[in-house]
């Protein structure tokens, strides 16, 4: 993929992935398990803030799997690099690392978690004291803003369609929400036996105000039944920008490359919650998500005014009650 990034990453307890940004913008996000992200700017020009960024403020910080790019590769956590070894946590940019402390969460359907934006031409380091499952999210980028904590409390949760096309989006990374150069990243969330990404949409192509050209991946997580693996399906068709023609049955752990074309339905199977990160970055001036529905399936929209949410949104799911017992 031209633009985006993506790297898992499955860190025992105690181990540490030393990572270069180079020349990516990256968000350093838990599926599950805690961790610590150290950053270190590399020589260079200082980073950009961006007015929209000076207006925000910045929250306060509390006290491989391979990647689906050009880096592809399989490898395990690489050891803590030299530049990090006499930093202790606390220090200020001026004289060590800037350090992170990602509460995180028990797992991608158990809520929002917290993320660290990294910027490029930094050195980084993720270490995770009792270990956990975190992705590294990223894009060629131009400009070089600063690291920064997202809190999980400041993610934008929003609920998409109705009846059997219901869905939840976690805007952690939208464009809207979280300032970014190039990088735009979602989760999405959809009860089994629903349809997600649908109706199919496509952005490949530039049309001002229409359309944003973006290329994108999806990683997705599927809840198991018991002891039975979880599955779904993914359907890319041809658009006139390109020719990717996918039909996919996907599991935990598997990553569909959309460089171009309709993307849609992700379907999850009845019984099995479907959970899938995006992860998107285009060559346009403007970060921004503007999308085309398929002209054969977007009269969809106009069923649903007439329809309810689906009510096993939004996740996490509140305990079932418990039976009283008349005996």
């Amino acid at each position: 993929m031209e633009w985006t990034r993506l790297m898992v990453l499955d860190l025992a307890p105690g181990e540490t992935w030393a990572h270069e940004c180079g020349e990516s913008e990256w968000i350093v996000l838990p599926f599950s398990g805690a961790c610590e992200v150290r950053c270190r700017a590399l020589p260079g020009p200082a980073p950009q803030t961006p007015a929209r960024l000076k207006e925000r403020g910045s929250a306060p910080n509390p006290a491989p799997r391979p990647p689906a790019g050009p880096e592809d590769g399989r490898g395990g956590p690489n050891p803590a690099s030299s530049a990090f070894e006499a930093r202790g946590p606390g220090q200020s940019p001026g004289n060590g690392p800037e350090v992170f402390q990602l509460h995180g969460r028990n797992g991608v359907f158990s809520g929002v978690t917290d993320f660290v934006y990294l910027p490029r031409d930094a050195d980084a380091e993720v270490r995770s004291a009792a270990g956990g499952r975190f992705a590294l999210v990223g894009a060629r980028c131009e400009r070089r803003l600063p690291a920064r904590y997202g809190p999980a409390a400041g993610v934008p949760v929003e609920l998409r369609g109705a009846g059997q096309c219901s869905r939840q989006v976690n805007n952690f990374a939208a464009a809207g929400t979280f300032p970014a150069d190039r990088l735009i990243a979602v989760e999405v969330l959809t009860p089994g036996g629903n349809w997600s990404s649908y109706p199919p949409h496509k952005h490949d192509e530039h049309h001002p105000g229409e359309e944003s050209r973006l290329e994108e991946i999806y990683y997705f997580e599927i809840a198991p039944h018991g002891d039975t693996p979880g599955l779904g399906y993914q359907r890319v068709t041809p658009s006139p920008a390109g020719k990717t023609d996918v039909l996919a049955e996907v599991r935990t752990g598997d990553a569909v490359l959309i460089p171009d074309g309709w993307h849609g339905p992700s379907i999850a199977a009845p019984g099995h919650d479907m959970y899938y990160l995006n992860v998107m970055a285009g060559p346009g001036a403007t970060r921004e998500w503007l999308i085309r529905d398929h002209p054969d399936h977007g009269w969809i929209r106009g069923t649903w005014d007439g329809q309810d949410v689906d009510p096993r949104l939004p996740f996490p799911r509140p305990p079932r009650p418990r039976a009283e017992d008349h005996r």
